[in-house]
């Protein structure tokens, strides 16, 4: 299977007319001291601000992880093996001669007991320079519709100790007869035990010295 490092490139849509930017660059997420906020503040505002319009909702979230970077981005950056940290994903398949580059498609089937049965997501943006990854969510069976998330990955050094900061951010519809609320309990949800996993999973390869 293919695994190509292509350059910096992106593929996002237009914004509505009647939207407004979200504000995710001023409010600190849960997880982050004020001065790690200050100093993410330029990456949040490129990557992470989104059009929202009516019937629409965003969210930001962070993770602490005792990782270096290069490895965390070596997990996170694989469109097409996204269940080795997302806890809700049965299996993952991609077309044959698959490369990871903007535009590709992955087809996920989600595991029961979730409002979801599959999932056809689009990567939109792969950055290995910047540690910048996204994608948006074209089809199947399921409750997010026109979802849309963007994932960073971030070094940070304190007193000679270099961590790494995951910040994943998204914006979705808020389906007819649902709140704003409900549907970023949902999502927030989901995304939060993800990234839990990815800590986990991330902070086993560093112990083991893999990944390097």
């Amino acid at each position: 299977m293919a695994d190509p490092t292509p350059g910096p490139s992106s593929s996002m849509p237009d914004p509505p007319p009647d939207s407004e930017p979200t504000t995710h660059h001023l409010t600190i997420p849960p997880g982050l001291t004020h001065d790690e906020f200050c100093e993410l503040i330029p990456s949040i505002s490129q990557y992470h601000t989104y059009s929202v319009g009516p019937d629409k909702c965003s969210s930001l979230l962070a993770q602490r992880i005792n990782a270096p970077p290069h490895i965390v981005w070596s997990i996170v950056r694989r469109f097409d093996k996204p269940q080795t940290y997302k806890h809700f994903i049965k299996s993952c398949a991609v077309q044959e001669g698959f490369q990871m580059v903007v535009g590709c498609t992955r087809d996920v089937n989600v595991i029961s007991g979730l409002p979801a049965a599959t999932s056809t997501e689009r990567l939109d943006i792969l950055d290995d320079e910047r540690h910048v990854t996204g994608f948006s969510i074209i089809g199947g069976e399921h409750r997010l519709r026109n979802y849309r998330s963007v994932t960073t990955v971030h070094g940070l050094e304190r007193d000679g100790i270099v961590s790494t900061i995951v910040l994943e951010s998204y914006v979705v519809d808020v389906p007819e007869g649902n709140t704003e609320e409900d549907t970023r309990l949902f999502a927030d949800t989901v995304v939060k035990l993800n990234l839990q996993k990815l800590a986990s999973v991330t902070e086993a390869l560093a112990r083991d010295g893999d990944g390097k």
